[in-house]
């Protein structure tokens, strides 16, 4: 099925064990670790249902995209699939979008990098560790495809031991009293402070925005696919398991927190992972949780170098960008996408010194706008891609979606409600406006460069070169 329009020529080096975790790390960020306290208070014990009602929605993403990956295993990923099976226009737009939500995120963690390397040295400037996270991740994605592999594979493990500890413990603590002088906590916290839907419905639903927010970036094995050694075995063995590890790393974490801990008494407290290990009579609990939170925002950066480049590698394959973007280096990395990318974190890193925080606010509201885009587009490419397969060839598939088409439709719906409730929000709702001025910009620019004409179509062909 695999026609000219996904034709890529980059080097297949990431291994099952690099998907696995690429895909596990994907879904761990720095929010569970510092951001849950503010979760929580939304909704009380009951975001651990707003957890589960949001992680069935991404497996149904999730398998409609692996879907696409097994079929079509390109870098370009959703921009491709949006190209092919619902226009250039699509592609366009949802390769730039996601290229621009990377930037803005890897922006945010590599300043972050600042300052959780103050936490052990005070003295050094800010801008000098951003720096350096930036310039040693950038390496590491020019040097080769395996090498990114290689670090996000660990920088997932630190984060994986970390919630496994953080669970195991915690639940010693609950059923067996381990750190409280032998007395088990119990699990009365769970419905003590005023039931186990403290805010009502309202709460669950205005928490699904955090929720959503906190899955950002699962959907990156889609665009690792196009490096897998072995995709048809790979993909499918990482996605099966995304929603499980939810359950586990998600779930399994916040019961611990709210059984330990009143859920209205956790915005006091700091970070409940700091506590919950002080509690045990770790004296450098917080130096422990600083350094995991710290490779967390390295993976991002990681993951975020890499996944800019390859999007703008296939954008130019569609003639959708310079056709420099589309050549390799002699590794066979999308070099020049990597270097322009870097270009724009590195201004990234003097904005966040020369304008007000504030501004971050709003441009990052775009990336969050940004993946909700892009998850609406893996549905509705995967429908177009079903509707146009033969009833033989359906039955052929490889790793078919779940319950196709109630739960494409249903989860767009679900994604339409999501935006309808950040417009309740203050802190979301700006999104509501920045977005549509993003959109704009990119229409503008498609029609200004003449991009919707088929002339624009040549650099694909000049881009399957090397430097």
């Amino acid at each position: 099925m695999k026609g000219k329009e996904f034709e890529e020529n980059l080097e297949r080096g990431l291994k099952e064990r690099h998907i696995q975790l690429i895909a596990l790390g994907g879904a761990i960020g720095v929010g569970l670790f510092l951001g849950s306290a503010t979760a929580i208070k939304t909704a009380g014990p009951a975001l651990l249902l707003s957890y589960i009602i949001g992680g069935i929605f991404i497996l149904f993403i999730m398998r409609s995209l692996g879907e696409l990956a097994v079929a079509y295993p390109v870098s370009g990923s959703f921009s491709a699939y949006a190209n092919k099976f619902i226009g250039p226009l699509a592609g366009y737009i949802t390769g730039w979008t996601y290229w621009f939500m990377w930037v803005v995120t890897c922006m945010a963690e590599i300043t972050a990098v600042g300052v959780y390397v103050q936490f052990w040295f005070p003295d050094v400037p800010q801008w000098i560790p951003a720096m350096l996270a930036l310039v040693a991740m950038t390496i590491v994605n020019v040097v080769a495809v395996s090498a990114f592999g290689e670090f996000e594979f660990w920088f997932a493990m630190i984060k994986i031991i970390t919630i496994l500890v953080m669970i195991v413990v915690g639940a010693m603590m609950i059923f067996f009293g381990l750190g409280n002088d032998g007395i088990p906590t119990g699990l009365t916290n769970l419905v003590a402070h005023g039931g186990f839907m403290p805010m009502g419905v309202e709460g669950v639903v205005m928490s699904l925005v955090m929720v959503m927010f906190a899955y950002l970036g699962i959907e990156l094995v889609g665009v690792a696919a196009g490096e897998a050694s072995n995709p048809e075995k790979t993909i499918p063995a990482a996605i099966d398991k995304v929603f499980w590890r939810i359950l586990v790393f998600y779930v399994g974490a916040l019961v611990v927190i709210m059984s330990l801990y009143p859920w209205n008494q956790l915005g006091t407290i700091g970070s409940p992972f700091v506590f919950t290990f002080k509690k045990l009579g770790i004296a450098a609990a917080a130096g422990i949780i600083n350094f995991v939170v710290l490779t967390a925002a390295l993976s991002s950066c990681n993951s975020g170098i890499f996944s800019t480049g390859r999007m703008l590698y296939n954008l130019a394959l569609q003639g959708k960008a310079p056709a420099c973007f589309g050549k390799l280096s002699k590794n066979r990395v999308p070099l020049n996408g990597i270097l322009v990318s870097f270009c724009f974190l590195f201004i990234g890193v003097i904005l966040n010194y020369l304008v007000p925080a504030q501004v971050f606010v709003y441009v990052t509201s775009v990336a969050t706008s940004g993946a909700l885009w892009v998850w609406a587009i893996i549905l509705i490419a995967q429908m177009r891609f079903r509707q146009s397969l033969t009833p033989e060839q359906v039955a052929k598939l490889k790793y078919p979606s779940l319950l196709y088409p109630v739960s494409n439709w249903a989860t767009l719906a679900f994604l339409v409600f999501v935006v309808i409730v950040m417009a309740f929000d203050p802190d979301t709702r700006v999104a509501l406006y920045v977005a549509p001025a993003w959109f704009g910009l990119l229409l503008a620019c498609y029609y200004a460069f003449g991009l919707h004409k088929p002339a624009a179509k040549p650099l694909a062909r000049a881009a399957g070169g090397r430097n």
